[in-house]
């Protein structure tokens, strides 16, 4: 296995170039903002057929690049004078295939294939071809930071975050699911359970949490029940961060929850005010937590604090 390479905390003091490796959704978007708001200059490779065209208007150079073809980030950001950068955003994959341009813009390069059949057919997890791609990037001298160091505002914060706190039962399942959380995140089985009654109703695999929302109101009829999701054991925050919107809000409206319990500082909220007020509208409580760690095989189970308000807490035993 390959030496970890450094994950830098900060970007580095403006006007310093930062790179910008874009896939879909808004998340590049907010990304941009904060970078340019600080007074860095973007220099952006667009995912071609990912990105949102808004993206080009925020940075300062933009080029689209193919997904397959990660040889070709590294020699551009290193012609620009970039030495820092940032990934984020969607692969969208049904975008890939309905793509008219797709056999040119697709062909994977000799870096990509080799990357594929020496790790990635084997093992497919992101934290596989995250290491992959870094270390590309860091042969032509770019390290990858840490993705929500320029938003470390919409990290999701501990104590409530919404007008309306979990009822009992709500914090009840929090306290009995969040333990059961955090062993699945140590195995990297999955970052989200959806819990009622202290019934584990599904847990995330690899649809994703859009798709396990609505298999969790398809399996239970009853409404309010609670999302939890957190982020895996030694998450690398170069990329794949978990991530919650608007988006999530309108599928829990939809299919039946009503309380969101998300790992403080450990999950992205998109667009957060937009996301709160929602809930607030829908009548979604949204609380934070610490993170969740996996108890001790010897030691006695701990207390779970859940947040009532900012300022005021209960501890279920």
């Amino acid at each position: 296995m390959p030496p970890a390479l450094s994950i830098l905390p900060d970007p580095p003091p403006p006007p310093t170039p930062i790179g910008l490796i874009a896939g879909g959704g808004r998340l590049p978007i907010l990304v941009a903002q904060s970078l340019r708001s600080q007074g860095h200059e973007i220099v952006c490779l667009g995912l071609a057929s990912q990105y949102d065209p808004e993206l080009r208007k925020l940075c300062d150079t933009f080029r689209e690049v193919g997904i397959m073809r990660i040889a070709s980030w590294g020699k551009a950001f290193a012609k620009q004078g970039v030495r820092h950068a940032i990934m984020v955003g969607m692969v969208d994959k049904a975008k890939l295939m309905h793509d008219p341009l797709r056999l040119i813009r697709h062909i994977p390069d000799v870096t990509t294939a080799r990357a594929w059949y020496g790790r990635l057919r084997h093992d497919r997890r992101s934290s596989v071809l995250l290491s992959a791609i870094a270390e590309e990037l860091d042969r032509h001298g770019v390290g990858l930071m840490d993705s929500t160091a320029p938003i470390q505002n919409h990290l999701a914060s501990a104590g409530l975050m919404t007008r309306k706190p979990p009822t009992d039962e709500q914090r009840g399942d929090i306290a009995f699911v969040w333990p059961l959380l955090a062993e699945m995140l140590r195995l990297d089985v999955g970052q989200a359970v959806a819990v009622r009654d202290r019934d584990v109703i599904a847990v995330e695999a690899v649809e994703g949490t859009d798709r396990m929302i609505e298999r969790s109101g398809q399996l239970c009829k009853a409404k309010g029940w609670t999302l939890c999701k957190g982020a895996r054991a030694g998450h690398d925050r170069r990329s794949d961060v978990p991530t919650v919107g608007p988006r999530t809000i309108e599928n829990l409206a939809k299919h039946g929850g009503s309380c969101l319990a998300l790992a403080a500082g450990d999950v992205i909220m998109v667009d957060r005010e937009q996301m709160l007020q929602m809930a607030d509208e829908a009548g979604i409580a949204v609380i934070g937590l610490p993170t969740a760690q996996p108890e001790s095989a010897s030691a006695p189970p701990s207390p779970m604090v859940v947040p009532l308000a900012p300022a005021e807490r209960v501890t279920i035993a």
